[in-house]
C-alpha cells in the first residue's frame, strides 16, 4: 500500500461509481433501495448473494475490521455510514475508500494496485485499466489478474458497456479498451532511487507521501550509466560507486545514485554513499584557493613555491614525487599539487580556512585546527558527496547567478518543499575570487601524473576537479557547468583500497560519461562587475613592479591591491656584453634580470630551460647590489622540528637542508656558534640536536652568510 493521493483520477472516479455505488453523490451513506434489493434477493437465494452497500458502507466495513455477515453488523455498519457522511465530504470518503480498498492479492489502495498491476501512476491509467481496478474490490480475494481471469475480464467489459450506455465513453474508446488484455502478473514495484528512499525514512518520512526533486528520466538514464560502468570497476575488485547531480540555480537534487544499482549486499550494495562521510582528498584546494585571493594574501596567478618542505615531522609529497621549484597558483590548483597547498593552508591559517569550509555547508567537518592540522588540505578530513557536490554548486551559483535572486550558498534540496534556505549574511567566498577559482579548474590542460585526461570529452565551459584519499580507497570527481553540478565517488564502501583507484582514473571517466549525456549548457558569464583591471608581471604572476620588463593587464578582484609587487625582477649592473655583473662604474649597463629565491631556482631551472641564472662577477669587481645566493630549504624560519626515537630508543638525527646558486660552493654549517661540518653539491647535513631554541648560520666560502632560528622537540613533547 502508498500513501493516499492527493486527488482521484477523473477516470477511476468514474468507473467506480459506476461499478459500486451510482448514487453515491445523492445519497446520505445509505441506498434504501439497494438495500431492499439485496434483502430480496439473499431471501430468494437461501444464503447472501448481495450486500447492497453503498461506497460510505463498504467504507465503514472495512474500519469496523473482518466481521461475520450478519444482520446486526451490517446494522452496525449503516449507522457508521450515516456518521462518515456526517462528517466527511464525498470526496473525502470516495478517497479514503480509493486508499483502503482491496485490489487483489495483497495489494491495498489503488496508487499501488496501479504500479503492481500495470507498473504505471493511477493518473496515467487508460479507461480500461481503470475498469480492471475498479471491479476488483468487489471481490479481491477470489478474482484478481493473476486468478479467475475470464470471470474478472467479463466484469471488466461489463463495466465498460455501462460506461459507454451512461456516455461516458464513446465508441471508439469502447471498442479500444474491449480490445485491451489484463496483465499477465504482479510488476516489481520501481525502484529507481532505492538508497535515497531508504534515506528519507531514516530522516523522518516513514509512511508518508514524499514528492522528491528527482527527475525521473534522467536518473533511470544515468543510473544504467553507472552500472555499465560498475563492470570496468570490477575488473579492479572496486564494487561501489555513487552519483549525485544537482540543478546549480536551485540546489535541487536531479539524480541521486546512492550506490551501484548492480552491488550485491556482499559489496555492501545497501549502502549510501551519497552520505558517508569519507576523506576528501584533495577536492578542498578550490575552497582555499578561493579564500586567499579573496582575503589579498595571493594573485590569481603568481608563483607559488613547490620546494622539499616539512612542517613539525609533516613532510607533504606531490603525488609525482618532484618539485617544479616554483608553480603559477592557479596551476598548481589544476595540477592538485600537495605542496603549494599545504604551504598556502599553513599562510593562510587552518582555523581560519576551518571557518570558511563551514561557512560552505561543510558540517562533517567539525573537529577542531588542532585535530586536522595542515594535513586538512590534503585529505585529514571527512566530508561526504553530498557536501562536496553541494559545495561546488554554490560556488557556481554564486559565479553564474551572481546578483540575482537565490545566488548563495545552500545543501542540496531533494524533497520539494523542504529547502533549507540560504545562508545568513554574505557568501563566505566572493564572486571574484570563485571566477579564478573556478576558471584554474577549467584549464584544459591537465597535470601528467592524471595520466588520460587528454581523452575526456570537453563539450560544455566544465569546472572539475578530482581527488584521492591515502591509500587509494576513495577516488573522487566532481564537475561544474553553469547549470549543473555532478559529483562522482567510486571505491570500496569497506574502505579497502585499490592500486590505480585515482580520481583521474576511476572517477574521472564517469563524470565525463554523465556530462556528455547531460544537455549542452552556456559559458560561465565573467564577473566584470566584481574586477578590476589591474597591471600584472607576465613572467610572475604578481603586481607588476617598476623592474617588470612584461606588463599584462589582469581582470582581477580589489582585494589583490593588497598582494606585494614583484618580488623576482631585480635591477643588476652587466657588462656591455651582459654575460658578468659588475660594480658602478662608466662600463656598467643596469639591467633587470628574472632571479627566484635559490631554493626555487635550484629545482625549477632544471624543469625550465629558458630560465638564466644570475651571471657570474666580473674578476676583481667587488659585488655592488647583491642578491642572496643561499637558502636554508629545511628547516624553514621559525620551524618547530620533531625528532622521533628510534626502536632502540636513541634519539634520531636531523637532517638539515640547504641549497646554493654556485655549482661546488663550500657551505660552512654553524649551529649556536658551534661549527657541524662543511657541505659541496648536494647541501645536505645530518646531525643531533638537543631540545630547545637554535639558530643555523651558513656561510659560504665568498663570506655570504645566511641565518633562521628554529625549535627542536621531542616526539613525546610535541604530543
Amino acid at each position: 500500500r502508498m500513501p493516499p493521493g492527493e486527488s482521484i483520477p477523473e477516470r477511476l472516479e468514474t468507473c467506480l461509481i459506476t461499478f459500486e455505488d451510482r448514487h453515491f453523490r445523492s445519497h446520505v451513506g445509505v441506498h434504501l433501495p439497494s438495500l431492499i434489493r439485496a434483502w430480496r434477493q439473499n431471501r430468494r437465494a437461501g444464503h447472501t448473494v448481495s450486500g447492497g452497500s453503498t461506497i460510505t458502507m463498504q467504507l465503514a466495513r472495512m474500519a469496523l475490521g473482518d466481521r461475520p455477515r450478519t444482520y446486526w453488523n451490517k446494522l452496525t455498519e449503516v449507522l457508521l455510514a450515516l456518521r462518515l457522511e456526517l462528517r466527511y465530504s464525498k470526496d473525502e470518503i470516495l478517497a479514503m475508500y480509493v486508499a483502503n480498498a482491496p485490489f487483489g492479492g495483497n495489494v491495498v489502495g489503488a496508487e499501488a494496485a496501479a504500479w503492481r498491476w500495470f507498473g504505471r501512476p493511477v493518473e496515467s491509467l487508460g479507461w480500461a485499466e481503470s475498469a480492471t481496478l475498479a471491479v476488483l474490490p468487489n471481490s479481491p480475494a477470489r478474482m484478481h489478474p493473476g486468478r479467475n481471469r475470464d470471470a474478472l475480464q467479463a466484469k471488466r467489459d461489463r463495466l465498460l458497456t455501462s460506461l459507454l450506455q451512461r456516455g461516458h465513453i464513446d465508441s471508439l474508446q469502447w471498442s479500444l479498451a474491449q480490445e485491451e488484455p489484463l496483465p499477465e502478473r504482479p510488476l516489481p514495484l520501481p525502484r529507481s532511487a532505492p538508497h535515497l528512499l531508504a534515506t528519507l525514512q531514516q530522516r523522518g518520512h516513514d509512511q508518508q507521501r514524499v514528492r522528491t526533486t528527482i527527475d525521473a528520466d534522467l536518473q533511470q538514464r544515468l543510473s544504467t550509466i553507472v552500472d555499465r560502468y560498475g563492470a570496468v570497476l570490477r575488473a579492479n575488485e572496486v564494487h561501489n560507486a555513487a552519483l549525485l547531480v544537482l540543478d546549480v540555480r536551485t540546489g535541487e537534487v536531479l539524480v541521486y545514485v546512492g550506490n551501484l544499482p548492480s552491488a550485491t549486499d556482499r559489496e555492501a550494495g545497501q549502502v549510501d554513499i551519497i552520505q558517508a562521510p569519507r576523506s576528501t582528498g584533495s577536492l578542498l584546494k578550490p575552497f582555499l584557493h578561493a579564500a586567499m585571493l579573496q582575503q589579498g594574501e595571493r594573485m590569481p596567478r603568481q608563483l607559488v613555491a613547490d620546494i622539499p618542505t616539512r612542517y613539525e615531522g609533516f613532510m607533504p609529497e606531490n603525488y609525482d614525487r618532484t618539485h617544479s621549484g616554483a608553480v603559477p597558483a592557479d596551476v598548481a590548483l589544476a595540477r592538485s599539487l600537495n605542496i603549494p597547498a599545504v604551504r598556502a593552508l599553513r599562510s593562510h591559517g587552518v582555523h581560519r580556512f576551518l571557518l570558511t569550509l563551514r561557512a560552505m555547508g561543510f558540517q562533517h567537518i567539525d573537529r577542531s585546527a588542532d585535530h586536522y592540522g595542515l594535513s586538512l588540505i590534503v585529505g585529514g578530513a571527512e566530508s561526504s558527496l553530498w557536501e562536496l557536490t553541494g559545495t561546488y554548486a554554490s560556488m557556481a551559483r554564486l559565479l553564474q547567478y551572481s546578483g540575482q535572486e537565490g545566488a548563495c550558498v545552500h545543501p542540496p534540496v531533494v524533497v520539494q518543499g523542504g529547502a533549507d534556505g540560504c545562508s545568513a549574511g554574505q557568501p563566505p567566498l566572493q564572486v571574484g575570487a570563485v571566477h579564478h577559482t573556478l576558471e584554474a579548474l577549467r584549464t584544459l590542460n591537465r597535470p601528467e601524473t592524471e595520466s588520460g585526461w587528454e581523452h575526456f570529452g570537453r563539450r560544455q565551459d566544465i569546472a572539475w576537479k578530482t581527488g584521492t584519499s591515502f591509500g587509494h580507497r576513495d577516488a573522487w570527481a566532481i564537475g561544474c557547468t553553469p547549470r549543473y553540478a555532478v559529483g562522482v565517488w567510486t571505491g570500496n564502501a569497506s574502505g579497502e583500497g585499490r592500486p590505480g583507484l585515482t580520481g583521474t582514473l576511476a572517477a574521472a571517466p564517469l563524470l565525463f560519461d554523465v556530462l556528455n549525456a547531460l544537455p549542452s549548457t552556456s559559458t560561465f558569464d565573467v564577473p566584470f562587475d566584481h574586477l578590476v583591471p589591474m597591471a600584472t608581471c607576465r613572467a610572475s604572476g604578481h603586481r607588476a613592479g617598476a623592474d617588470c620588463p612584461q606588463v599584462d593587464t589582469l581582470w582581477t578582484i580589489p582585494a589583490a591591491e593588497r598582494t606585494p609587487n614583484c618580488p623576482y625582477h631585480v635591477p643588476i649592473l652587466v657588462d656591455p656584453s651582459g654575460s658578468q655583473r659588475v660594480a658602478p662604474g662608466p662600463d656598467a649597463v643596469r639591467t633587470t634580470w628574472f632571479v627566484l629565491p635559490p631554493a626555487m631556482e635550484a629545482y625549477y631551472a632544471s624543469a625550465h630551460a629558458g630560465y638564466r641564472t644570475l651571471p657570474p662577477w666580473r674578476s676583481g669587481d667587488a659585488p655592488g647590489m647583491t642578491v642572496s645566493s643561499m637558502d636554508v630549504i629545511y628547516p624553514e624560519p621559525g620551524a618547530r622540528i620533531v625528532v622521533p626515537r628510534g626502536l632502540n630508543g636513541e634519539r634520531g638525527a636531523v637532517v638539515l637542508h640547504a641549497t646554493h646558486r654556485t655549482k661546488g660552493m663550500a657551505v660552512h654549517w654553524d649551529i649556536d656558534g658551534t661549527y657541524h661540518g662543511t657541505t659541496t653539491g648536494d647541501h645536505r647535513l645530518a646531525t643531533d640536536l638537543t631540545p630547545g631554541q637554535h639558530r643555523l648560520t651558513l656561510t659560504d666560502t665568498e663570506g655570504e652568510r645566511t641565518s633562521v632560528t628554529f625549535e627542536v622537540m621531542h616526539a613525546a613533547e610535541a604530543r
